[in-house]
């Protein structure tokens, strides 16, 4: 089979083509590089020797790059900033970094559950990292399955197909109202009751806002938004100053109930008591510090 010589390139040629190429000057790039005037030039001049092309016109003015020079240097950006991008990203385990966990979870999970979880975790396993993020569950299980997230908490009415799954933790969906609204003198509600009056929401980019839309929807109705906020705390300030009425998680309520003058009030719908569940692709085949992760969630 006949093979194609390719090039090899070196990255200190391929910084200096860059530096020479976008200060127009073979002396300004070879300084930039810390090379001589003389080495810089027979390195370019070798590279072109290897490309088989010519990758710079040299005039009085200085020197610019030729239609290969142009390609030449759109590439050698790409790759450098990619080398960039690598030093960043491996730097923090030359420093002791054993391990790196991909974690992905809803609204309430993050709010509630994993920060005092991960507190925990990180006294006793300081050489390993996290990146949790927040998803809609049927992007968890998307995100999982496609080994993009290593480890997903998402809620039980989610189908995980394909994926082992562990049961993990319950809350519970309520109503917050002011304290003198009608709502408040009820010992629980219904969530289509509730909808006749009128909502304060979190954003509609939120895991929490899509939830609760996808109910409204089932129910045919619309739901009265007030207005809209950036999270739970904000939403409880806004009930406590009778702007209208949220739905959150009991954990968090009870929580912003010591901040705020709120009343609390359950709601008796069946998908208003949520199963959390952590879902991964196989158990077997995490890494051990993920393994590790999981166990401390579940003994919290």
């Amino acid at each position: 089979m006949a093979t194609t010589n390719i090039p090899r390139f070196d990255l200190v040629d391929l910084r200096l083509f860059v530096m020479v190429a976008e200060s127009n000057s073979l002396t300004k790039g070879a300084e930039k590089v810390f090379l001589s005037v003389a080495a810089a030039s027979l390195r370019i001049k070798s590279l072109e020797e290897r490309l088989g092309a010519q990758l710079l016109y040299r005039n009085k003015r200085g020197v610019s790059p030729t239609r290969a020079g142009e390609v030449l240097l759109e590439h050698a950006l790409r790759v450098l900033d990619e080398i960039e991008q690598l030093q960043s990203e491996i730097q923090p385990f030359s420093q002791g970094v054993r391990g790196h966990v991909r974690l992905f979870a809803n609204a309430t999970a993050i709010c509630e559950f994993l920060p005092e979880v991960l507190a925990r975790f990180f006294e006793t396993n300081p050489a390993i990292t996290v990146d949790l993020q927040e998803r809609l569950s049927a992007e968890i299980v998307h995100a999982v399955s496609e080994g993009i997230a290593d480890i997903g908490v998402i809620s039980a009415r989610v189908a995980a197909d394909g994926l082992e799954t562990l049961p993990y933790k319950k809350d519970q969906m309520v109503i917050v109202a002011p304290q003198n609204h009608p709502l408040a003198e009820l010992s629980s509600v219904l969530f289509a009751d509730a909808l006749e009056y009128e909502f304060i929401s979190l954003d509609s980019r939120s895991a929490s806002y899509s939830y609760l839309q996808q109910e409204v929807e089932l129910l045919g109705r619309a739901m009265l938004k007030r207005i809209q906020v950036s999270s739970y705390d904000a939403m409880c300030r806004m009930v406590e100053a009778g702007v209208g009425i949220g739905v959150l998680p009991e954990t968090t309520a009870r929580r912003l109930s010591a901040l705020s003058r709120i009343a609390i009030v359950p709601l008796q719908d069946e998908w208003a008591t949520r199963e959390l569940r952590i879902c991964v692709r196989k158990q077997a085949e995490l890494r051990p510090f993920a393994r590790e992760l999981i166990d401390f969630v579940l003994q919290i």
